[in-house]
């Protein structure tokens, strides 16, 4: 796992050695290592342990998710400010299946650092108000459910949604 700053010092050498190829005459060789920089600057943005895991979660393979996120030792170091996001949403979604205290902490963590996809946000604030619903916190579960029925744009969590509302009702 590289430091974040690493993966654009690399991307800064094999730019320069693209430069150097030029001023030998070998186009083809500066042509190809400026397309090769467009690779360490790619992970810089999108971190490849995040990606293989979101993968895994595609799958339903949760060990497995979880095991390429156990890649990421300092996230703070490591990664930049979204992807730290949706490393505490991913990490959120593991935990929520076992320790709903300790999941609470990651979602508001990951809406904290701030998640890209609207998608996203609605699946974090439905866990919370899930997590505020079953300690009987009614108020704030009604505003996170509002709030994610507002993000969810496309009505993937529609169902979901209305099964915790009819759940509230019964608090």
């Amino acid at each position: 796992m590289f430091h974040k700053n690493i993966k654009l010092i690399i991307a800064g050498l094999i730019t320069i050695t693209g430069i150097w190829q030029f001023t030998e005459g070998n186009i083809g060789n500066g042509i190809f290592l400026l397309l090769l920089t467009a690779i360490p600057i790619f992970l810089y943005f999108k971190n490849e342990f995040i990606l293989l895991a979101f993968l895994k979660l595609r799958k339903q393979d949760f060990p497995g998710a979880q095991k390429w996120l156990s890649y990421i030792k300092n996230p703070e170091t490591a990664l930049i400010q979204k992807q730290q996001g949706y490393f505490n949403y991913l990490q959120g979604i593991m935990v929520s299946q076992t320790n709903i205290n300790q999941a609470e902490k990651y979602f508001k963590k990951a809406i904290e650092l701030g998640l890209s996809m609207d998608m996203d946000l609605a699946v974090a604030k439905l866990n919370l108000a899930g997590v505020a619903m079953s300690r009987r916190r009614k108020l704030e579960a009604t505003t996170l459910l509002n709030e994610a029925k507002r993000l969810d744009k496309q009505g993937m969590l529609k169902e979901q949604i209305t099964m915790m509302k009819d759940q509230m009702k019964k608090i």
